[in-house]
């Protein structure tokens, strides 16, 4: 006899702000429209496995409580918020880089690190080193760690590995990640990340191994969503991008890259030409970038705590907005140039260094950051058949606290 899976039932009640909230919300919010961020106060939100079935103000929640083994949760003074999205990381890695982090602090630039042996093939020597259960064991504790800061969606990039076996053996740990966790999990391939050393002067034969070597064996065991490059100076050309995203596409891989870190090459519009999804870094931006992006559909995502680490230039969010382009924000969550994954953080830095609202900032990291990973239709909001993960913030005085308060972690519970 097969058994009756009882369902959870959950109530929070006496809601101070439901944000998000709202039937029919756009999939993206650009230009002036940033600053929307529907609220419903005094609200109640009703779910059950975790999927809203209804939400109003407290004077409407007459007939809710009639559920049988019913959780009731009172909220009050406190929000409900949809967890972030994070849509540009590098969470499976092997090891922690604090050496060059002294590094930096006697002088050295990034760039300068990369040149002695450090950065991105630093972190592919180390990789290669460690086995996939191991690295798996590593990735599941720190996603352990983004959820409780209130992530509910991870995009997951390969690029430590930078040889056909260690770059299958990241995305073979991201298809695990995917599947041993009930948080959306997105892959994306950037074997592109650096030229590995014995390929320096060689750069033919590695974009050959890309494509004839790795392509095939990802589109074989259907490892990634995405495929990203590093087009900028010292890494990949634009003309070397192209070849590797149209590659890429033949396999039914979307180009999401990174671009713009450091100089303007003309990679924002050759892969807003290739249809990317999404085009990141961009702390760096020309006028054409900007009408490229005008003329897209493309999402810039602004990577802040990369630029508070390294101590280069933050993206222009202003320029954007006002331009009437989305923004995006997500942490670049990685070993060498952002070790942090707490998008809180990122909220805090998107308005004190970037002079973005509490609500374009919030904005960049749900609604817009959804759509920087195909997940519009089912996170980034909070509306009536949702299942995206929920954040229950502690007592609070107003949303703008919580950008404020930087440093504070103001997360009580995370409803997934």
């Amino acid at each position: 006899m097969s058994k009756i899976r009882s369902m959870q039932k959950i109530l929070i009640k006496n809601i101070k702000g439901l944000v998000q909230v709202g039937e029919n919300l756009p999939q993206i919010r650009k230009g002036k429209d940033m600053q929307e961020l529907p609220i419903l106060e005094n609200a109640f939100l009703a779910l059950e496995d975790n999927e809203v079935i209804a939400y109003g103000s407290m004077s409407e929640w007459e007939g809710i409580t009639d559920w049988r083994e019913l959780e009731v949760v009172d909220a009050e003074g406190r929000y409900v918020l949809p967890a972030f999205c994070d849509a540009h990381t590098h969470t499976v890695f092997a090891r922690t880089r604090e050496e060059e982090f002294i590094d930096k602090i006697h002088g050295l630039g990034y760039e300068e690190i990369a040149a002695k042996g450090g950065g991105i093939l630093n972190s592919a020597r180390r990789l290669a080193e460690m086995s996939e259960d191991d690295l798996l064991q590593l990735a599941q504790i720190r996603i352990d760690k983004m959820i409780a800061c209130g992530t509910g969606a991870i995009e997951i990039k390969s690029g430590y590995g930078l040889s056909v076996e260690a770059e299958l053996k990241m995305l073979r740990v991201i298809k695990r990640l995917k599947e041993n966790n009930k948080i959306a999990i997105k892959a994306t391939f950037l074997g592109a990340h650096a030229f590995p050393t014995e390929y320096k002067e060689n750069h033919r034969a590695y974009i050959d191994l890309i494509i004839n070597e790795m392509l095939p064996k990802i589109a074989e065991e259907n490892l990634a969503n995405y495929i990203d490059v590093f087009c900028e100076r010292n890494y990949f050309s634009v003309e070397e991008m192209a070849e590797i995203l149209e590659a890429g596409k033949k396999i039914g891989l979307t180009p999401k890259v990174h671009v713009n870190q450091f100089s303007v090459l003309g990679g924002v519009v050759k892969a807003i030409e290739l249809g990317a999804l999404s085009v990141d870094h961009l702390e760096e931006l020309g006028d054409e970038d900007i009408v490229a992006l005008q003329n897209s559909t493309c999402m810039p995502t602004i990577l802040p705590g990369c630029s508070h680490f390294l101590g280069i230039p933050f993206g222009d969010a202003r320029r954007m907005i006002n331009a009437n382009l989305p923004v995006a924000l997500a942490s670049d969550f990685n070993p060498g140039s952002t070790p942090n994954y707490n998008l809180f953080t990122i909220w805090s830095l998107a308005c004190i260094k970037m002079k973005m609202t509490p609500e374009e900032a919030f904005n960049a990291l749900t609604i817009n950051a959804a759509f920087a990973m195909d997940l519009s239709a089912t996170h980034g909001r909070i509306c009536l058949g949702s299942k995206s993960p929920l954040i229950l913030t502690k007592e609070i005085p107003s949303l703008g606290y919580l950008p404020y308060s930087f440093g504070e972690l103001n997360v009580e519970r995370i409803f997934i």
